[in-house]
């Protein structure tokens, strides 16, 4: 999503307005989908301006690596077929390091 995207999506938006004001307004502009998913990830709060609702919009970590949507829904099937191994990876036996070995013997 870029920024003439976004101020298109929010040409007819009488500032301040909140978040739901701010969707509803995108999508009567018939605004892409892209901008709704971005406007739906803010926060709740009154927006002054359109600078305000842009640096609000949260940066999607997987655009910046470059993850295409197929991978992001392969590592979220991989994620659900192992179940909640991962979360408690932390807690398993880890040996002691040779230094914390002499000092407790």
């Amino acid at each position: 999503m870029d920024a003439h995207q976004l101020k298109m999506a929010l040409r007819n938006v009488d500032f301040p307005a909140g978040k739901q004001e701010l969707i509803q307004a995108a999508e009567a502009a018939g605004a892409r989908e892209e901008v709704i998913r971005a406007l739906r990830a803010m926060p709740p709060e009154v927006y002054r301006n359109r600078q305000e609702v842009a640096r609000s919009i949260p940066d999607d970590p997987a655009e910046e690596l470059g993850v295409t949507p197929a991978q992001r829904a392969e590592q979220a099937r991989e994620r659900r077929r192992h179940g909640g191994e991962h979360l408690s990876q932390y807690l398993r036996a880890v040996p002691k390091p040779p230094v914390e070995e002499e000092l407790d013997g």
